[in-house]
């Protein structure tokens, strides 16, 4: 499988323009506005209820904006992420891992990564025809998803735990699995919620490692993080939220230093969480 045609080094691969989500009376998000450099690891911070969740679930479509652009320069162009929900987000390059792991347990190691593929091998196999008949392109098909799935197994540590049902697998390896399965769709763009979350500082470590891998394969990268450690070391740009406004944006050195971001950490917040679905009519 080809790797992706990626816009330039220094051009952007995701560019916000004035995001707006309301949910009822709640504004969760009020005119955010940032571009996510290709080539680059990009991280979304802020305080608990600052609107980081909310912002992810409008990039990955599974919330539609009240207001704003979110246009990803992928291959064959700009694509405009806020008029697309659901499946197509992964069909124009994106990809997400989630907080919460969201693997399937009872399948294998392996199946979890060919599951990941079904759309490339659906397609080789004229909807199941090439399968049962054993077609050429379908047995070629095949053998590229397997082969891309080694790839990932191996930059992951996991090939020798290929045959394994995932859900017998340590925290820390389904965390891994999880991103590599999201990279076995050959996305542009990997959206990366609290990768770190529940990791011991070593499992932290080897994730930021593995970060800066597919970082070097040329995958750019957008993730929300707690751990600063992990942001602070592997980040080329920072945003960051409160209440849903951005307060700030710049490298780790200059977000660190910025007396607002100070402020709103040494403050309380909310939960991040917010509504499961947007409220009917809302603007």
């Amino acid at each position: 499988m080809s790797a992706p045609i990626l816009p330039a080094r220094n051009a952007p691969i995701l560019q916000v323009r004035e995001l707006l989500m309301r949910f009822g009376g709640l504004t969760a998000v009020n005119r955010v506005s940032f571009d996510a450099m290709a080539g680059d690891i990009t991280a979304v911070i802020g305080p608990n209820g600052a609107g980081k969740t909310t912002v992810f679930n409008l990039i990955t479509g599974f919330y539609k904006p009240s207001g704003g652009e979110i246009v990803l320069n992928g291959p064959g162009g700009p694509k405009p992420l806020h008029a697309t929900v659901g499946h197509r987000i992964a069909q124009a390059g994106v990809a997400r891992t989630f907080q919460n792991i969201r693997l399937f347990p009872g399948m294998t190691v392996l199946e979890n990564l060919l599951v990941a593929q079904h759309n490339t091998l659906q397609a080789a196999t004229f909807f199941g025809i090439g399968a049962a008949f054993g077609l050429g392109r379908y047995r070629q098909a095949e053998r590229e998803a397997v082969a891309l799935a080694r790839r990932w197994l191996e930059a992951t540590r996991l090939l020798d735990r290929a045959d394994d049902p995932a859900g017998a697998l340590p925290y820390g390896a389904q965390r891994r699995l999880e991103i590599a399965r999201a990279m076995c769709t050959n996305p542009v763009l990997l959206c990366l919620d609290e990768p770190a979350a529940g990791l011991n500082p070593r499992e932290s470590e080897e994730l930021a490692e593995l970060i800066q891998l597919i970082r070097a394969q040329g995958c750019s990268i957008l993730l929300i993080e707690h751990d600063m450690g992990v942001v602070m070391r592997i980040s080329d740009r920072v945003v960051v939220l409160d209440h849903g406004v951005k307060i700030a944006d710049g490298t780790p050195a200059e977000v660190r230093a910025d007396e607002r971001v100070i402020a709103a950490y040494l403050g309380e917040g909310d939960e991040d969480d917010v509504p499961a679905a947007p409220v009917e009519g809302a603007a």
